[in-house]
């Protein structure tokens, strides 16, 4: 499950990536060089979503979001912890989902770290909203983090599990 489970993060690092790259073009003003850089700008795309450019130095859904100077060095330190985990999780799971929830999760995490250790802030640009209520902006990494850790509860809740009795 290793070999599935890392070729499912270095997939979603490669998608996660290269969208922050896409979208960094498109809401970067004229004339800016330097990066995070911080537009005003939203493009609709229908009634209920927007691509939007916030650039996220804290965690989940902007908890501390600030510019604290060890924010991005704390924060990608937890990350590599975290990942470390879930490689040995990865090598030993026991079915494909795992791998692949694995994977996703991992791929997710490396996918922000990146761009802590680049930019000191993590590229956030999907905006779904109902109305003037906003959920917080997010990215690709995000979204696969939240569905490996989805396949992995359901995993936990519906995978039938054979146990030898003695």
């Amino acid at each position: 499950m290793l070999r599935l489970g890392l070729s499912v993060a270095a997939l979603v690092v490669a998608l996660d990536q290269a969208s922050k790259w896409w979208i960094e073009r498109l809401f970067r003003p004229e004339g800016v060089t330097e990066t995070p850089f911080f537009a005003a700008t939203r493009h609709q795309i229908t009634a209920f979503f927007d691509l939007v450019m916030a650039w996220n130095r804290g965690v989940s859904f902007g908890i501390f979001n600030q510019a604290g100077p060890w924010n991005a060095i704390a924060l990608s330190a937890l990350s590599a912890i975290i990942v470390a985990v879930l490689l040995a999780w990865m090598r030993k799971a026991s079915s494909r989902w795992i791998g692949v929830a694995l994977g996703l999760i991992v791929g997710g995490a490396l996918g922000n770290v990146i761009d802590r250790i680049r930019f000191g802030a993590v590229a956030d640009f999907l905006d779904v909203h109902v109305g003037a209520w906003h959920w917080p902006a997010f990215n690709l990494a995000d979204s696969a983090i939240t569905i490996g850790a989805t396949l992995l509860v359901l995993d936990s809740l519906f995978a039938r599990r054979t146990s030898s009795k003695n």
